[in-house]
């Protein structure tokens, strides 16, 4: 059994869909008419410096996942036995569910992303090495009560979300132990209570919309569970408020496969879902086959549990780091990134003078010491910025 799923914003970077856009220059032509600008241009150069901003990162995103799922089955004629897709991404699985066809999609992700750029005053922050149940006691216990959690990534990668202020107050009670607290470059409190104007004006949107049945089983966001066809307009519209539940989507998926490897292959640019995944299989403890462009190497097939036997082992296993957790995966990698980040940490201090080179921006002052930020980025914590930015993307002033 085969999954194909599909990346959401964080996956995006300059110079992705280089060999889609001319291939597919139709659909290409119609997502230039729909958006009012040149997604090559977007995606391929950048000049505006848009490609990060959400209402230009998500119809990017869509856009890519679309044309490379059209490659895929153009090549290959391989249908999926279900789909799946991270936050955005979600909205290419139901396309390819034939839930709607390029261009509706393609207005819906375009509305979406424009609404939730919209969102201020919220943050949201990584919390590594962490079970669900440790950070709601923690949140609990400080009285933090305007956070939620917005992403199970992973059984050890939990993603908070909530305001501002009280998102950065929370960070010293997740810098203990082997806890990590990453903050993230958002301006929203994307996936809490606090997107529930977004989610209804979103709501009213897609009404305009004819959504049909779905030929593909797409596995919601939401519930960790298939769509079901009688509530996909309720479903879709709630995605933007509620919990992303990854790491439960991806058991549940395990677990329809039985005694024969569930196969997981990444649609898009990219290979952060394909990560993750090898983790969720390493910390619930099973072991199978992940298909990716980068990483199509199989691995043993193990042994398959249910869900809930899954889950209690993964919070057996919550304070694995991230970095150990791609470490077999991708070791020249990983490597390369440690190597990186030690040669800047002998170099620069904190408080280091830096420019960006792919932003135009005034000069910032790193805030932190460089590090492996989720197993594979080398990335240092500017001040005033509330965000990592990538090592190979600073230069020293």
């Amino acid at each position: 059994m085969k999954t194909f799923m599909f990346p959401g914003q964080g996956s995006q970077a300059r110079g992705m869909g280089a060999d889609l856009f001319d291939e597919f220059a139709e659909l290409t032509k119609k997502a230039d008419k729909i958006l009012g600008y040149s997604i090559k241009e977007l995606c391929l150069e950048d000049p505006r410096r848009e490609l990060n901003k959400t209402q230009f990162t998500q119809p990017a995103l869509y856009v890519v996942n679309a044309l490379s799922y059209y490659k895929k089955i153009k090549d290959t004629n391989e249908k999926p036995d279900y789909v799946i897709g991270h936050s955005l991404g979600e909205f290419n699985a139901l396309l390819a569910a034939d839930c709607f066809d390029f261009e509706a999609g393609l207005k819906l992700v375009k509305k979406r992303g424009e609404l939730m750029s919209q969102v201020k005053d919220g943050a949201m922050a990584a919390i590594l090495n962490a079970s669900k149940e440790e950070i709601e006691n923690i949140l609990t216990e400080n009285d933090l009560t305007n956070i939620d959690l917005a992403n199970y990534n992973t059984p050890s990668q939990i993603v908070i979300s909530g305001l501002l202020d009280e998102v950065a107050k929370a960070e010293p009670f997740f810098q203990q132990g082997k806890i990590l607290y990453y903050p993230l470059n958002t301006s929203g409190a994307f996936h809490s209570r606090f997107m529930q104007p977004s989610k209804e004006k979103f709501q009213n949107y897609l009404k305009r919309f004819k959504l049909t049945k779905l030929n593909i089983p797409v596995i919601s966001n939401v519930m960790a569970q298939p769509y079901d066809n009688k509530k996909i307009l309720e479903t879709l519209s709630s995605q933007i408020s509620s919990t992303v539940k990854w790491s439960e989507s991806v058991e549940y998926l395990m677990a329809l496969a039985k005694d024969s490897a569930m196969e997981f292959e990444e649609i898009g640019h990219g290979d952060v879902l394909t990560k993750m995944v090898d983790t969720i299989k390493r910390e619930s403890g099973v072991i199978t086959k992940v298909d990716s462009k980068q990483s199509s190497d199989d691995q043993k097939v193990g042994s398959r549990k249910s869900p809930v036997s899954q889950s209690t082992n993964a919070k057996d296993k919550s304070t694995v780091s991230s970095e150990n957790s791609f470490k077999d995966e991708k070791p020249q990698a990983n490597n390369d990134a440690k190597n990186l980040v030690s040669e800047w940490n002998l170099k620069y201090p904190i408080g280091t003078k830096v420019k960006s080179t792919i932003m135009d921006n005034d000069e910032l002052e790193t805030r932190t010491e460089a590090l492996v930020l989720f197993g594979h980025r080398a990335a240092v914590y500017m001040k005033d910025y509330n965000g990592y930015f990538d090592l190979n993307e600073l230069k020293a002033i």
